[in-house]
């Protein structure tokens, strides 16, 4: 059966086709079948939201892995502030960087 690895694989692969549906469908199934979704999972999905045009989506999942405690990385940062920026949200975009920034967080290569 499929693991989280499999699963993050084929969110990676849909955020690169730019398939954020089908992306956000996995993460669902991931859901559903009791997988965990871990930060390199979380980042793709953001990361095909972004893409798509989706900030709001995009922030739903950044919440959604905090709140499960999963920890968001700089990659997960910038897909989100991306994900802003893309969809003219810049106050959205600067509170992430700010949020980003207290949590101690390397903000290299943005």
């Amino acid at each position: 059966s499929a693991d989280t690895i499999t699963y993050s694989a084929a969110i990676s692969a849909c955020e690169k086709g730019g398939q954020w549906q089908r992306a956000l469908q996995l993460m669902k199934d991931m859901q559903d079948r009791g997988v965990p979704a871990d930060t390199i999972t979380y980042s793709a999905a953001i990361s095909a939201c972004q893409k798509g045009g989706q900030w709001q989506r995009a922030l739903l999942l950044l919440d959604e892995m905090q709140d499960k405690g999963v920890p968001a990385d700089p990659i997960t940062y910038r897909a989100a502030i991306a994900a802003c920026e893309r969809g003219g949200q810049w106050q959205r975009g600067l509170l992430l960087v700010e949020h980003m920034q207290s949590r101690r967080m390397a903000s290299t290569k943005m």
